[in-house]
This record gives C-alpha cells, sequence and structure tokens, in this order.
C-alpha cells in the first residue's frame, strides 16, 4: 500500500464532524486506571497507534483490559487495576512505538516500582531526549541507564524506594511535569514541581478525581505520596481531540465559502492556546454548547471561511498550550495579511521531526517566503501556494498540516509518509474527502 497521497484544491469544506478523542487523555486514563485499585470504565478510548503503545505496555505489567469495539462504535475499554504496588515485572522489553508519552509517563510509574523494566521505541522516540525524566527520577532514587551517557532510549530501570525532591523544571513539558508526579505517588513525602510555563494538567486533574492528595497553585503542583493509600478507580468519557480538531478548524478559516461545526471537543483552557491566537488573527469562531464531561471542559466549535486573517506574533507563555497547533498555524500564517512571528518554540526541534525545519522546508516548495530561527519562523502572508511534493518525515502533525494546506493550492500537492496519521487520527484522510466538495 502507498504511504503517499495526492491532493488538490477544493472549492469548499461544509459539514459537522466528530474528532477522533483526545489521545493525551487516553493515555493518562490507562495509565491511571491501571495502578488504581479496582475495575475503571474508560468510554470513548482513542484506539491510534501511540495509544496502544500504551495499553499493550500496561498488559505486558500484569493489568487486564478489556476491549469493547461494537461495530460503529467507539472503544469501550473495562481495566482491572492492579492497584499502586500490584504491577508484576515484565518478561521482555516493553516498546513504546513512536510514543513519547508512553516513554516519559511510565518512566515515572516504573521508578516507583521495586522490579527491572526496560523501555526501548521506534527509530524516531530513539533519537528524542530522555535525560530529561531520567535525571530527576534519580535524585528520587531510581537506579536508571540509558543510551548515550543517560541520553536516549533504550532505558533500564530498576525502582522503589523514591524520595520526594522539589523539582524546579527546566522546560515547560507536561510529559515530564506527568512522569514526577506519578513517581511522586510512590515516593516518601510531598514532590513538589515548578513548571515554567503552564502545561496541560490532565494527569493532575484525573488524580484529583480519583482521591489523590495533588495540589495545584499556579505554576506549583504538590503531589503527597500514597503509602497504603489507594487511588480509586474511575468511569470516564473522553472527549474529542482539540489538536486533531485544529486541522478543520484551519481548513475552514482558509478555504473559501467552507463552513464546519465540530462537535464534543475537549476545551481544557491548558490546551486551547490556538483559539485564542486565531481570533486575535481575525477568525470567525464560535463555541456553543459548553459543558462538562468527567470533569474536563467540552463544547462545540462552529467555523467558517474568513477572508482577511491578520498576522500575529507569537511568543513566550501561550507557546505550551499551542505546541501540537504549531505546523497547522503555520499553514494559517501564509494566508494572513502581514508577517507571522512564532518564538520560542525550541521544544518542537525534538518532537517526532524538527518540525521547525520540516514547516520552513514544506511551506518554502509550495512558494511561501519563511524565515527559520533557532527557537521559530516568520511567515510572510498573503501567499499564493503551488502544488508540490512534501515530506512529513514520517511526523503526523506535518502530514496533517499540509494536506489542508493543499486544499488551497494550486495543482497537485503530493504527501509523503501519511502512514504516520495514524499515530493520531486514524480515518484523517476519509474525513477531509467527506467534508471537501
Amino acid at each position: 500500500m502507498s504511504d503517499s497521497i495526492s491532493l488538490k484544491r477544493v472549492k469548499k469544506l461544509r459539514g459537522k464532524i466528530v474528532p477522533p478523542p483526545d489521545k493525551s487523555i487516553s493515555h493518562r486514563a490507562v495509565m491511571l486506571a491501571s495502578i488504581a485499585d479496582g475495575k475503571s470504565i474508560v468510554r470513548n478510548f482513542l484506539r491510534a497507534e501511540d495509544t496502544m503503545s500504551t495499553l499493550n505496555s500496561f498488559r505486558k505489567l500484569g493489568v487486564k483490559i478489556e476491549e469493547n469495539r461494537g461495530q460503529g462504535k467507539n472503544t469501550k475499554l473495562t481495566i482491572y487495576g492492579k492497584g499502586i504496588h500490584g504491577l508484576k515485572e515484565p518478561a521482555s522489553v516493553i516498546d513504546c512505538g513512536n510514543s513519547g508519552t508512553t516513554a516519559r509517563l511510565m518512566s515515572g510509574i516504573l521508578a516507583g516500582n521495586p522490579f527491572f523494566s526496560a523501555l526501548t521505541g521506534d527509530d524516531s522516540l530513539r533519537q528524542r531526549p530522555m535525560a530529561r525524566v531520567i535525571n530527576p527520577l534519580k535524585e528520587m532514587g531510581a537506579e536508571i541507564s540509558a543510551r548515550n551517557a543517560d541520553k536516549y532510549l533504550p532505558m533500564k530501570i530498576k525502582g522503589g524506594h523514591l524520595k520526594a525532591i522539589n523539582y524546579k523544571m527546566p522546560v515547560a513539558s507536561a510529559q515530564v511535569k506527568s512522569c514526577l508526579i506519578l513517581a511522586g505517588l510512590y515516593a516518601k513525602g510531598t514532590t513538589a514541581i515548578t513548571e515554567p510555563q503552564k502545561s496541560r494538567d490532565h494527569t493532575e486533574r484525573m488524580l484529583k478525581a480519583m482521591g489523590a492528595n495533588i495540589e495545584v497553585k499556579g505554576l506549583n503542583i504538590r503531589v503527597q505520596g500514597l503509602g497504603n493509600k489507594k487511588l480509586n478507580p474511575v468511569d470516564i468519557t473522553i472527549p474529542s481531540d482539540f489538536s486533531s480538531a485544529a486541522f478543520f478548524i484551519a481548513g475552514a478559516l482558509i478555504v473559501p465559502d467552507s463552513e464546519i461545526l465540530i462537535k464534543n471537543v475537549g476545551m481544557n483552557p491548558t490546551r486551547t492556546g490556538f483559539l485564542k491566537v486565531i481570533k486575535e488573527m481575525g477568525a470567525y469562531i464560535k463555541i456553543e454548547n459548553i459543558r462538562d464531561v468527567s470533569g474536563e471542559p467540552v463544547a462545540d466549535i462552529h467555523c467558517r471561511a474568513t477572508g482577511n486573517l491578520k498576522a500575529a506574533k507569537i511568543s513566550g507563555d501561550i507557546m505550551p498550550s499551542l505546541i501540537d497547533e504549531f505546523p497547522i498555524l503555520c499553514v494559517l500564517a501564509t494566508q494572513a495579511e502581514g508577517v507571522t512571528k512564532i518564538k520560542g518554540a525550541e521544544e518542537l526541534r525534538v518532537k517526532e521531526s524538527d518540525r521547525i525545519q520540516a514547516m520552513a522546508e514544506g511551506l518554502r516548495k509550495m512558494g511561501a517566503e519563511v524565515k527559520e530561527f533557532k527557537d521559530g519562523l516568520s511567515i510572510k502572508g498573503n501567499a499564493k501556494l503551488k502544488g508540490a511534493s512534501i515530506d512529513s518525515y514520517k511526523d503526523h502533525r506535518i502530514a496533517m498540516a499540509f494536506s489542508i494546506a493543499a486544499l488551497i493550492a494550486s495543482g497537485k500537492t503530493i504527501i509523503n509518509g501519511i502512514s504516520s496519521v495514524n499515530i493520531s487520527f486514524p480515518g484523517f484522510f476519509e474525513m477531509l474527502k467527506k467534508l471537501s466538495r
């Protein structure tokens, strides 16, 4: 089967869609339910490559997980939690696939367990930095070693007997923060973590709902070790993923005569910096039917073509809340009046690909004027994009961003490496086709 797709300009995008379930929450629901005491129900679980890496990893650790995938229904999981100290030593190496969330968050749990485990991943994940979790976990007392002087996977862990620490994070990262919160559940005393900027807080919300002693004040998080206490099981319904919705929001804004209603989208304020930016750019967007689902804010998003978008200056504290939306934001910037500058995005150099370099290269191929910096890009707007052959670098968000750019480009655009889209959004191209007129 071909790993590329050919796309052309469309007249408009019209219709209603429900994007796939939230990837971040799906990961965390499996992890926390696995160490809870008793049976948890996880409804609307994202069955994609990344989240299945997490699910299969916990099965290797002795957790019974049942999947109910009735025809036409979203996946429901029944997870029989083993309790905080009930995981068993895995018989073989745990393969995290492409999932940084699996590797980093699970290392926090494994660091608290008194057995041997080893983690690896695919070619891409083995190049992503792991020292950012290894160093603080070692401070807490875990025995960890990893490739290239403890920088990269594969990584081996001998855990147990953790002590609480006060840790000031050098980089805003929800994965690092969550890893240390999870390790803190196993530590003696109260672990204190300080973020440089606010990052997504799904772990904190879920743990609070499960009865953990966790306190959040601004950028400071304190989590008390559970000791002999238990985590309560959950019954959770996962909302649609905002980061997946962002591609269709952008498509509706830049494809003339478009109008889309996107339903059941998670609106966690630590995830929706993209909305703030596009409103400042003048986008037509309405948030409707706001409600609470399993402790997370959820809403419907009504968006339509906006022909007079204005350039934006993006940097600082807002960056962690739109880190996944950077690729599609770059595409939007090509259609805004003026020069959009995005700074403070160094973290994107070490994602599934170097997203700064990948977006600069692809947009230039399509005829946009782009300047690349160490920590971001500047993009000149009002570009007339033309079809090109684009390398996604096996990065799902790069592939999807250029698929949206193709809808307004003259000629034919070929996106290479589209199988990566299954990491977060199985069915993306089918949904795009359904909306295209």
